[in-house]
């Protein structure tokens, strides 16, 4: 028997054994005196005889059974059913004639008791874990009347558990990290296992937990479970992975219990335990030197065995750019330190440079005691290139003064080339930038000129771009900015601000201020200007107005006396003579006008002279606006009148020969019905083809030179369709009783060819005695039986 079995018969024994022990004591027939808790009350006597006769015992009540409670071993599968325990009653002495009967859960289906004897037996494989225990109530009555001789008592049956089940891990498998270089001890996850045997009874759920797979790195607490570090100096970058095995095993780890395993993937996490290291100590790069600022000129890079945030580092020049012609910038994609230019580099002034270049880790440790940095050399190389000219100055600021002759030199702009071989440079002006041609360029020399005469006033400042060109190579261009201010000189004389207009009042004092008057010069002199004004020479003794100089470039305007009346003159125009202080001097004559206005009291203008000539019976100006309105009125409404007029009595039918539209006419007379047959001819509805090709027409008077014929054919002989049409068409064009609009024409022709003439003898020609209607045989049996009709009503006519 393998060694597995033995364990198990072993333990199972041991469980029998146990119940039996427990058991025996319970169903024992000797009563226990005392226990009143768990006794029954029986209805029989002890009688005991004593030494004198007729002496009379004490009689007690007896206990029926007593009993604690049963047990039962799970998951016993013998071939017989297995006895659980034995019921037993006082009242069951001699051929007494009772049973026992047996009730609660289970009863019938998985105990079965011995109605005679009282033996309760299990009678299926019982399983602790789907159910622990079992309440019964057992009875005793008589065997034929089934009445009860003892009331029913409850007990119960627990199911004994075995080690039948194993530790699980149910939340397995497991996930856990730790950084590395941890020190040995330090927790990495905790596991747990469960086992569904009895924890209380026993050891078959008592687990200990041993480590299978993971040593010497890793290790576990038999009792808590916890897994810890058990290796000194794990390194990340050596192995970051590890699988760890645990097992728990029940009965406290002893031989014969149950166990379950679980996995554990242990991770190490990277801290910055590695220094950034460059590929290389020597980095050497070649650059043109017309290499644009900013753009690259070389890489460089240190690689960090660390990864995420720990393996990011920064680049600086520590060494070897004191002039700050270079910068080293980090690409966050790639780690790599990009070098660019950050000043332009000449080839004939420095042919080389040797920097010094450290990368230094963002992050750190705090017991690493400062980030890792790494150096390199970097050796860059200028290479030289065909550089376009160089301008002595970027801009060029110039100046000229207005109205210069042509021709004028303004300034010179000068250029050289850079390169070792010097070449020769031409000028030219960007003549997009002076689109009105007004400046000239040597090409050799640089000399500016004036092409065209300049006016301040219209234009302060010129900008203009002037090209260097290399005479070997036209390709190498550069460009400056010229700048060219004109220059003010005195050559616009003042003159007022804007175009005055005083006003007067009749009843205004002596002295009075009429108007302020100031003026303004385009010119721009560097002291500023000063105006000086006076009247024109042949009103200096002016008897009505007079000026005042108010020190600022401005004077007031004087009356001289107060009798100005509107009916006397209504407007003044005084001249005065504004002049400047520029060299030379420049003046310009400006005419005030003053009017003479009605004013009240308070100085205030009401009313100048046009309603003093205008409105001489006193009307003011709204009432003559009210006039006027009605006016305007009157005569709309009177045009409105005439034009309805005009539009009632014009015909429903369009003259206008232009108009080609379709024309609707609308009538509002109403027919009388199907009774009305004057109002149309219904038979025109009814013969499509009209009378002979011709439709009549009710809307005008028929003339009886156009109507058609009786006995007319529908066609000329020979003559086709289209030809037809053509002639009815002419006809149609040509009928002055045609109305002027398009009207429908209805003709009935059967085309060329047709042997049958019209079958109706209406509006024929000749009379019935001149028919002959021989031709009607010829044309089948029908035709030939109306033929002989005809020509019997002939010859009856005849007879």
């Amino acid at each position: 028997m393998p060694k597995r079995s033995e364990e198990m018969l072993m333990d199972l024994w041991m469980s029998l054994l146990l119940v039996w022990i427990t058991c025996v004591p319970c169903v024992s027939a000797t009563p226990i005196i005392g226990q009143s808790k768990s006794t029954q009350t029986g209805g029989s006597a002890a009688v005991a005889s004593g030494p004198g006769e007729g002496q009379r015992l004490l009689s007690r009540a007896k206990r029926g059974w007593v009993w604690n409670q049963m047990f039962v071993l799970e998951e016993f599968s013998g071939p017989d059913p297995i006895l659980v325990g034995r019921l037993h009653t006082d009242l069951d002495v001699g051929g007494k004639n009772i049973k026992y009967v047996l009730a609660g859960e289970g009863a019938g289906t998985i105990f079965a008791i011995n109605e005679l004897t009282g033996d309760i037996h299990a009678m299926k494989r019982l399983d602790r874990e789907e159910k622990a225990e079992y309440t019964l109530t057992a009875q005793v009555v008589n065997a034929d009347t089934d009445e009860p001789l003892e009331p029913p008592s409850e007990f119960i049956i627990k199911v004994q558990d075995i080690n039948d089940n194993p530790p699980q891990f149910n939340e397995g498998p497991y996930r856990a990290s730790v950084p590395e270089m941890s020190a040995v001890g330090t927790p990495v996850t905790r596991v747990t296992a469960t086992d569904a045997d009895d924890p209380v009874y026993g050891n078959s759920a008592k687990l200990v937990y041993s480590i299978l797979e993971g040593q010497p790195y890793f290790s576990v607490d038999p009792n808590s479970a916890t897994i810890k570090i058990a290796l000194h100096g794990m390194d990340r970058e050596m192995r970051e992975e590890y699988l760890v095995v645990i097992q728990a095993k029940d009965m406290g780890g002893h031989m014969g219990g149950l166990s379950g395993t679980t996995t554990v993937t242990v991770t190490l996490t990277d801290i910055n335990d590695n220094p950034p290291k460059f590929s290389k100590s020597l980095y050497e790069f070649v650059i043109p030197e017309d290499l644009p600022i900013g753009k690259m000129g070389g890489k460089v890079k240190a690689n960090d065995r660390d990864i995420g945030e720990n393996a990011k580092s920064t680049y600086n020049i520590i060494e070897g750019d004191d002039q700050g012609m270079f910068e080293i910038v980090t690409d966050m994609q790639t780690q790599e330190g990009i070098l660019r230019l950050k000043k332009p580099v000449d080839y004939e002034s420095k042919r080389a440079f040797t920097l010094k270049v450290e990368a230094t880790n963002i992050r750190s440790e705090p017991s690493s005691g400062g980030p890792f940095k790494d150096t390199a050399t970097v050796k860059i190389v200028i290479e030289d290139s065909d550089e376009p000219p160089v301008f002595v100055k970027p801009v060029y600021l110039l100046e000229v003064n207005e109205n210069a002759p042509i021709n004028t030199v303004i300034g010179t702009v000068n250029a050289r080339d850079p390169d070792s071989t010097g070449s020769l440079v031409r000028y030219f002006i960007d003549r997009h930038t002076d689109l009105e041609r007004q400046f000239n360029i040597n090409v050799d020399d640089g000399k500016i000129t004036l092409a065209k005469p300049l006016d301040r006033e219209t234009d302060m400042w010129h900008n203009i771009t002037v090209t260097a060109t290399e005479v070997r190579n036209h390709s190498q261009i550069s460009r400056a900015i010229v700048a060219i201010r004109v220059m003010d000189i005195n050559d616009n004389a003042p003159e007022f601000a804007t175009e005055y207009e005083a006003f007067l009042c009749e009843n205004g004092k002596p002295g009075q201020v009429i108007q302020t008057v100031s003026a303004v010069d385009k010119d721009d002199p560097i002291q500023g200007h000063y105006f000086d004004y006076r009247l024109v020479p042949e009103m200096l003794n002016n008897p009505n107005f007079t000026i005042k100089n108010n020190q600022d470039n401005s004077i007031s305007v004087l009356a001289k006396h107060d009798t100005f009346r509107r009916q006397k003159q209504e407007m003044y125009f005084l001249p005065i003579i504004v002049t400047d202080n520029g060299n030379p001097p420049m003046s310009s004559t400006n005419t005030l006008t003053i009017r003479v206005c009605g004013c009240s009291k308070d100085g205030i203008v009401q009313s100048c002279n046009v309603e003093a000539y205008v409105l001489p019976i006193g009307l003011s100006m709204g009432a003559l606006i009210a006039i006027l309105a009605c006016i305007i009125l009157l005569l709309v409404i009177v045009v409105l009148f005439v034009t309805l007029r005009r539009h009632k009595n014009e015909p429903l039918i369009i003259k206008d020969d232009e108009d080609v539209r379709e024309n609707i006419i609308r009538y509002d007379d109403e027919g009388g019905g199907e009774e009305d047959t004057e109002a149309f001819d219904i038979a025109t509805l009814q013969n499509p083809d009209g009378i002979n090709g011709y439709l009549p027409r009710k809307d005008i008077k028929p003339d009886l030179q156009f109507m058609p014929r009786a006995g007319q054919h529908s066609g000329p002989n020979g003559v086709d369709v289209d030809e037809f049409i053509n002639v009815r068409l002419h006809e149609a064009d040509n009928d002055p009783t045609a109305p002027p609009y398009d009207s429908i024409q209805i003709y009935g022709y059967e085309g060329r060819g047709s042997i049958a003439g019209s079958l109706s003898s209406l509006e024929t020609a000749s009379s019935d005695s001149d028919q002959n209607y021989d031709y009607l045989r010829e044309w089948g049996p029908r035709f030939r039986r109306l033929g002989e009709l005809y020509s019997v009503g002939e010859s009856d006519r005849e007879t």
